[in-house]
């Protein structure tokens, strides 16, 4: 993804909408019919089941107007105030009658409904199930979904379906009760009525498919915001290292601008369409009463001009407003979940020469293994290596300070958000920094180094001096939370500290640019990025002139040569997802070990390898040229170290793991005698 955003508002909200999660198909108002439809076929009985007592459900419609003329006429105008209860009370036996009625109409309902719930949970296992069969053991993120497909989407298409049958038929049945018993009690007041409602129906269906664009619209912008804060989020300290804030800045801002037009096109839809209940209720009642002197000139009585308001008061009006309010929604969200259900049952395309998953130890499938959730989270590039943690800073990696690009950068291809693509090429060092600074060494210095998450905030540490000689190896150990990640960060310059200098190889960290920075140090999480391509361009990735040689030389100091053997040798082609979390660290500090960089920060870089692993990693890094900060939760690389760093959170201790034993109570409790961790909850 290029940092630099020049798309309007506008284009971000039809990229947020073409890259909506999960596939569909084009036409959702057609899975959405479609639905329906079988349903209506395969239910058959039941439908006209439900059509009876939704008819009968509205015999109040038909009856309120006609009582409420003969009661006013008949009874109260005549002074007649029994005759006048007794058509009113007709009424409510019709209302009784009408609310008997709609609660039958629940029973043939579920009949018709519950068999399409059925169907589509079967639809979906069996897609579900075939692209399991067909990803061969490899993580699908599909099946990450299946939880929420089977149970929000299918209800929802359960739920709006029997909303749109209810509603529907409800309004149908009793307009045609309305103008009827307008037509039957006054017929020069029909026209009255039956031409502003057939105009807000009109209305009504031109704006449903507008509706339902802008709402899907503005859905995908909010969920293109929300993703694009969590990215950036996740990715901050690459922004920063890369000096990308700016270019950052202005996507989000776009994103947010796409998601604030989109839905404020929605609520102009809306406010629309309240208006078409306006027109379809609210004016015919505006023309009767004004209208009603002309009527009674013309015949009609006192009583029927009442009956015809209340047949549009207390029956047209509250059907059309549900009609308008409830189907445009409803319908969105059966429409939106048809579509999404119907691609998810479908099963994926045969793919010729699929690979067969590798079993590593235990019958787990690799790519499982050491704890990992699923292949494309644990695989996706979180970890920053020379200065680059996210696969979506790849195309960040040679940004300048000021948001632009190196002459000689080659953008990679534009990827789906998650996916991760092979670098072809990178610029080879250049043998002077841009600005022309040279760190001589991989000497370190903090000199009143403080550092807060925000004004009002506690410091992280406050007032350290740390001095590192070339080839020193510090290990930096503490309870969890104390900061020693966020050390690691002052450190690789990657986040300047509120006060004080951080001086790498002689030269203060804030006078190196990001090419700079990625000369002289080597950063690496605890989640290890390996790219899809071949092994070796992941091992040379930060020494691209590495030869053979020294590639396998770094492969067998770290214990890594049999998972090279078992990948199929250096010009094998590597697939993230198939490997554990394990596997990937392991490739990642390959690539450090071999990198010419005087200085290497391991931050947590072993947590997920076993204790032998971790030995040969220990050994390898020790004999290695440089310095190596270690920051680690486990006493090995703090016993080993030449001095150790220990934060509680209160102070800073700087001495020999001996020293501090004697001096630290804290750190005595954390490593003094035992061979546990130091911060099992790190």
């Amino acid at each position: 993804m290029t940092p630099a955003v020049t798309a309007p508002p506008e284009a971000v909200a039809r990229e947020a909408a073409a890259t909506a999660v999960g596939p569909v198909p084009r036409r959702p108002a057609r899975a959405a019919a479609e639905v329906l439809r079988s349903a209506c076929v395969e239910s058959r009985p039941a439908v006209v089941r439900l059509l009876a007592w939704t008819l009968l459900s509205a015999l109040p419609a038909l009856v309120s107007g006609k009582a409420m003329a003969l009661a006013v006429d008949r009874g109260f105008l005549g002074h007649r105030p029994g005759q006048a209860a007794c058509w009113l009370a007709l009424f409510a036996v019709a209302a009784l009658i009408g609310a008997w009625a709609t609660r039958q109409t629940y029973p043939q309902l579920a009949h018709v409904v519950e068999p399409v719930r059925d169907r589509l949970v079967r639809g979906l296992v069996s897609g579900l199930l075939h692209r399991g069969v067909a990803a061969r053991g490899r993580p699908d993120a599909s099946t990450a979904t299946a939880v929420a497909q089977l149970t929000r989407q299918v209800e929802a298409v359960r739920d709006s379906m029997a909303g749109q049958l209810l509603v529907v038929s409800h309004f149908a049945l009793t307009a045609v009760a309305v103008l009827g018993g307008t037509a039957m009690l006054a017929p020069a007041a029909t026209p009255l009525i039956a031409v502003p409602l057939l105009l807000a129906l009109a209305g009504f269906a031109a704006t449903t498919p507008v509706t339902m664009r802008r709402q899907r619209r503005a859905f995908a912008a909010d969920e293109n915001l929300a993703r694009l804060c969590a990215d950036t989020l996740t990715a901050l300290r690459d922004i920063v290292t890369c000096g990308a804030r700016g270019p950052a800045e202005r996507e989000l801002l776009a994103a947010v601008t796409a998601s604030v037009r989109a839905n404020r096109a929605l609520a102009v839809t809306a406010a629309v369409r309240r208006l078409l209940v306006a027109l379809g209720a609210h004016l015919p009642l505006l023309l009767v009463v004004l209208a009603a002197p002309a009527l009674v000139r013309r015949g009609l009585t006192p009583g029927e001009v009442m009956g015809v308001l209340a047949y549009l008061t207390g029956t047209l009006e509250p059907a059309l407003r549900l009609l308008v309010q409830g189907v445009g929604s409803s319908w969105l969200r059966l429409a939106v979940a048809a579509e999404r259900l119907a691609a998810a049952s479908q099963p994926p395309p045969a793919s010729a020469g699929a690979e067969v998953p590798r079993v590593v130890e235990g019958g787990a499938v690799q790519g499982e293994a050491d704890g990992s959730r699923n292949g494309e989270e644990d695989s996706a590039p979180r970890a920053e290596e020379n200065g680059v943690r996210s696969g979506e800073a790849d195309d960040a990696r040679h940004v300048s300070g000021d948001g632009t690009r190196s002459p000689d950068t080659v953008v990679p291809a534009k990827r789906r958000p998650g996916s991760v693509t092979s670098p072809r090429r990178r610029p080879d060092p250049a043998p002077d920094g841009g600005h022309g600074h040279r760190p001589a060494d991989g000497s370190v210095r903090l000199r009143d180094v403080s550092y807060s998450y925000g004004a009002a905030a506690e410091p992280v540490f406050d007032a350290l001096d740390l001095t590192l000689h070339d080839g020193e190896h510090l290990a930096v150990v503490g309870p969890s939370g104390v900061g020693k990640s966020t050390l690691a960060d002052v450190l690789a310059g990657d986040v300047p500290p509120d006060r004080g200098d951080v001086v790498l190889g002689g030269t203060a960290a804030g006078r190196l640019g990001p090419e700079e920075l990625a000369r002289v140090r080597v950063l690496l999480p605890q989640d290890a990025y390996v790219f899809a391509g071949e092994l070796q361009e992941n091992l040379r990735w930060l020494h691209p002139g590495a030869s053979e040689r020294a590639v396998m030389s770094a492969v067998r100091a770290l214990g890594a040569a049999p998972l090279v053997e078992r990948l199929g040798g250096l010009e094998a082609t590597v697939d993230p997802a198939a490997l554990s979390a394990g596997e990937r660290q392991i490739l990642a500090l390959v690539r450090a070990h071999l990198s010419p960089v005087r200085l290497v920060i391991l931050d947590e870089a072993t947590r997920h390898l076993d204790a032998r692993s971790e030995m040969h990693v220990e050994e390898a890094f020790r004999v290695r040229p440089g310095t190596v900060v270690t920051i680690t939760h486990r006493p090995g690389p703090a016993r080993g170290a030449d001095r150790v760093l220990f934060l509680d959170g209160e102070r800073a201790l700087v001495g020999t793991h001996s020293e501090l034993l004697s001096t630290a109570p804290g750190y005595r409790a954390l490593v003094g005698g035992h061979g546990t961790d130091l911060d099992p909850t790190d």
